[in-house]
């Protein structure tokens, strides 16, 4: 996620930009830096909380009316002061701040060293100042040397570019990243989003994809790509700094909820890294995944998908139970751990134990992490920081990451084509809100709920139900439809609502059946299906979905209606769903 920060004022602007930087610390981050202008750029930076830093450097003591400042969620290369950004160009000329990922910068670095340029950080945004550092050396001005350097990039970004040869401008950029412009009379303002700058100006423009900003203290220039001016809006902003922070969503996870379009795009970009990290694999005839509350219910898809796609025997173990299975491995085991947070203590000490005989694969949200130290390969889920206590686009992100883990061992095209629509189709399900307040008004006072579904959509019915138990403090229980028979259709009684999962596929059927006789016994119904369905149509809640999401593919779609039934649901009993009784955000200690 990453937060920016750039502005030119009448005064210094260290102090000024580093409190606006602090405003964005709720995005979470590793390391922070700023970068000013005077006859030289001043850059100081550090690994580590903003006061943590500012206590070893003091970030505010460095002159200059223009600067930029940066906080840093790693992508690319370790927590580390020389990953920190802001970075310059090789002459020192030029200092750039980005948020984003750069899919292509391996490529534009090693075209860029045999030009003579050096780096000095594993990060992708270093190769922005360089190529800017290029044009300009070919005779273009910074505005000039940034678009053509845009033009170069494959992947997303927000950046802002200062040169000690135009030191009255900042040049902006945004592709798929945040970046918005704040308007005062005392200067003007670049940032990843509002909170930053509410203390100075509530003149906001928003800027959208493809748009260049020019910004000098009195005049501010919006551009398309090809540097054609665009009339902008100036909007006035109302919101609270608290109401800021969350983008103006009244919960972070609601936030969240609404970013997954966006973790779908940032996550399936890391394709090739995962296609080249089953390149290196060993042999192996088996598979376990090793995972803790959420990501094990990733895990358990990944066993159906491996098991029906690749046909290898594969486990899912929960971490607080690994010590049971450990005398299993061997060296044709491959070990794959899942945790948000890269540092939950039963996972990171089943991956120490299993590493000594396997090899182990850690999929983790945060660059930096003890597992990510640990692992043999590792897959990060570009998910950003979660501030919600409840795993929602962390969830969606692990589970993407499986599936192109599966895709490229099988060599599977027709998988890969699915997961390229997941985007527009996590849109769809971002629609049914209304449908899913009034469903959530309905069961708000209910003591019971039941999750159905089964083969793939087993895992996504123990999601679902784990989310409502988290943050509304509802009993919920999720089942494979065919053990109804088993003991759990005894539970079932007149009025307790049923979410039943039925996806197109061959499971359909039984599943069907399954959940008529669910509705037989007078439970409340709530299906999730596809809009083409005839057969449920008769059923009174349903929150249907697009054509074509098969039950393969549903786990990675369905889920986002159960969390905002769950968030809803919350929001109905009065419950703040970000932080939900007894829990935490990692669990630390065993």
């Amino acid at each position: 996620m990453c937060g920016i920060v750039g502005c030119i004022l009448n005064k210094e602007v260290a102090p000024t930009i580093i409190e606006s930087i602090k405003k964005l610390e709720y995005r979470g981050y590793d390391s922070v830096g700023i970068a000013t202008l005077t006859d030289k750029i001043n850059v100081k930076k550090g690994s580590g909380k903003i006061k943590e830093v500012d206590d070893q450097i003091h970030l505010t003591e460095i002159d200059g009316n223009i600067g930029i400042a940066h906080v840093r969620w790693a992508t690319h290369g370790n927590p580390t002061k020389e990953n920190a950004h802001p970075h310059n160009s090789c002459d020192n000329k030029i200092s750039v701040v980005h948020n984003g990922i750069i899919e292509n910068y391996k490529e534009l670095r090693e075209e860029l060293e045999k030009e003579g340029h050096t780096f000095k950080s594993e990060t992708d945004t270093e190769v922005i100042p360089h190529l800017i550092e290029k044009y300009t050396k070919q005779g273009n001005d910074l505005l000039h040397a940034t678009q053509k350097t845009i033009n170069k990039l494959i992947g997303s970004y927000a950046l802002a570019a200062i040169s000690i040869d135009e030191p009255d401008k900042i040049i902006g950029a945004r592709k798929e990243s945040p970046l918005i412009v704040g308007v005062s009379e005392d200067g003007n303002f670049l940032a990843s989003d509002v909170p930053a700058i509410l203390n100075e100006t509530r003149q906001v423009i928003y800027l959208d994809d493809n748009e260049i900003i020019q910004l000098e203290k009195d005049n501010v220039t919006v551009m398309n790509n090809q540097l054609e001016p665009i009339k902008k809006e100036v909007v006035t902003i109302d919101w609270n700094p608290e109401m800021a922070e969350k983008g103006g969503y009244p919960h972070f996870m609601l936030k969240e909820i609404n970013e997954e379009p966006q973790v779908i795009k940032d996550t399936l970009s890391e394709s090739p890294k995962i296609k080249e990290i089953v390149s290196k694999f060993k042999n192996f005839n088996r598979i376990c995944f090793v995972a803790c509350g959420t990501s094990y219910h990733a895990s358990l898809i990944g066993e159906y998908l491996i098991e029906t796609q690749l046909h290898i025997p594969t486990e899912v173990i929960l971490a607080s139970e690994f010590e049971y299975f450990q005398n299993t491995l061997d060296d044709h085991t491959l070990v794959i751990f899942i945790t948000q947070s890269g540092e939950t203590a039963d996972t990171l000490k089943a991956l120490k134990t299993a590493k000594k005989v396997s090899e182990t694969l850690a999929i983790v949200n945060v660059v930096g992490s003890s597992i990510t130290r640990e692992a043999d390969h590792v897959i990060y889920t570009r998910a950003g920081p979660e501030i919600g206590v409840a795993a929602t686009k962390t969830y969606l992100s692990q589970l993407i990451c499986i599936y192109l883990l599966v895709a490229h061992l099988s060599d599977d095209t027709w998988l890969i084509d699915k997961l390229s629509k997941l985007h527009d189709y996590s849109l769809n399900s971002l629609k049914h809100e209304e449908n899913i307040k009034n469903i959530a008004k309905k069961y708000k006072s209910a003591s019971d709920f039941f999750y159905i579904g089964r083969g793939f959509n087993y895992p996504t019915a123990l999601e679902g139900a784990l989310k409502l138990k988290e943050i509304t403090y509802i009993h919920a229980e999720g089942y494979p439809s065919g053990e109804l028979k088993h003991g759990p259709l005894a539970l079932i009684d007149e009025g307790i609502p049923v979410v039943g999962i039925l996806p197109p596929g061959p499971s359909y059927p039984k599943t069907y059946n399954n959940l008529q006789e669910i509705k037989a016994r007078g439970a409340n119904m709530i299906i999730l299906g596809s809009e083409e369905d005839t057969q449920i149509n008769q059923i009174e809640n349903k929150i249907l979905f697009n054509p074509g999401i098969d039950e393969i593919i549903a786990p990675l779609i369905y889920i986002i209606d159960l969390q905002l039934l769950s968030y809803y649901t919350s929001i109905e009993k009065k419950i703040d769903p970000d932080k939900p009784k007894n829990l935490a955000k990692s669990v630390t200690v065993v």
